[in-house]
């Protein structure tokens, strides 16, 4: 098995934020949690994860700061996972895989999930990287300065 290599110093936020949900176990728990889960027992069921890894995961996204443990709303002595303020701030991600995977990796005809506002029952709109002063930019409008530590210093057009 590879060892994995940790990322937390790289000076690239997008290698850093790696460091924290780069597997897609983790990611896949995040977007549970959104959907509702909220116990083991549904992370599993719903992923179908071994109970090892799931506890692993959970216990290093709870080091991490993107979930908190409470006691269960019902009341019972389990404990729940809940979500953080850095935990729902990946929503945006999740999103952003979501709306990608739509554009790329399903065919026009193909069964899928939606994600639709609760309140109109309309499908959300797309994502867009916009300026501060509003408008939408492409990749090539945009530039990475600062400090960067990995090999690789500049980027390859698409």
């Amino acid at each position: 098995m590879v060892k994995r290599v940790s990322l937390w110093n790289e000076g690239c936020p997008v290698a850093r934020s790696l460091d924290v949900i780069g597997d897609w176990w983790s990611l896949l728990i995040i977007r549970d949690a959104f959907d509702g889960a909220r116990r083991f027992s549904e992370f599993q069921q719903g992923l179908g994860i071994g109970k090892g890894v799931l506890a692993s995961r959970l216990r290093d996204l709870v080091e991490r700061g993107i979930f908190e443990t409470c006691p269960a709303s019902d009341g019972t002595a389990y404990r729940e996972y809940v979500l953080t303020a850095t935990g729902r701030g990946l929503f945006p991600v999740i999103v952003a895989l979501r709306q990608w995977a739509e554009d790329c990796l399903f065919a026009p005809d193909e069964h899928r999930s939606s994600l639709v506002d609760k309140e109109r029952g309309v499908s959300i709109a797309r994502l867009e990287v916009r300026s501060v002063d509003g408008r939408a930019l492409a990749w090539s409008d945009t530039q990475v300065r600062g400090v960067v530590t990995s090999k690789r210093k500049t980027r390859a057009p698409a």
